[in-house]
C-alpha cells in the first residue's frame, strides 16, 4: 500500500487550477502529457476525464496505470485506480464545482456530466 501524499504536495495541489498528467500506453513508450484539473478531497488527489473514456490520457492511464503530475516545475509519479464509490465520486463532483465553478462554469458543468463521472481515478504517490 502507497503511503499518502505528503501535505506540502496536497497544498501545492489543491491550490493549482491545471496540471499535466504524463502517461505512456505501455511500458518503453513515449510519454503523452495533457493538461488537466486535479482535485484533492480529504487529503487524497483525484482526476477526471472531461472527455469520458474516450480521453486519451484516461484511456493511457487505465491501461498502464503508472503516471506522474508535472507542476510548477515539478514531476510527482503518481498510481491511478478507479475511484467507484458513489459517495467519492459526489464529492470529488462537489470539489469540481467548489474549485472550478466560479472560474470556469461551462468546463465545470462538463466534468460533472453523468456520462464522466465512471472516469474519476484517485492517484497515489508512486515510484
Amino acid at each position: 500500500m502507497n503511503e499518502p501524499f505528503d501535505g506540502e504536495t496536497l497544498r501545492l495541489l489543491d491550490d493549482t487550477y491545471e496540471v499535466r498528467i504524463e502517461t505512456r500506453r505501455e511500458e518503453g513508450a513515449p510519454e503523452h502529457r495533457t493538461i488537466i484539473w486535479v482535485m484533492v478531497v480529504d487529503d487524497e488527489v483525484f482526476v477526471r476525464s472531461v472527455r469520458g473514456s474516450r480521453g486519451r490520457w484516461y484511456r493511457e492511464i487505465s491501461g498502464n496505470p503508472e503516471g506522474a503530475l508535472h507542476v510548477n516545475g515539478r514531476r510527482i509519479p503518481v498510481r491511478a485506480v478507479c475511484a467507484t464509490d458513489s459517495q467519492t465520486v459526489e464529492a470529488v463532483s462537489q470539489a469540481i464545482r467548489s474549485k472550478y465553478g466560479g472560474r470556469w462554469p461551462g468546463p465545470t458543468a462538463g466534468m460533472v456530466r453523468e456520462e464522466v463521472l465512471s472516469t474519476t481515478l484517485k492517484l497515489s504517490p508512486s515510484g
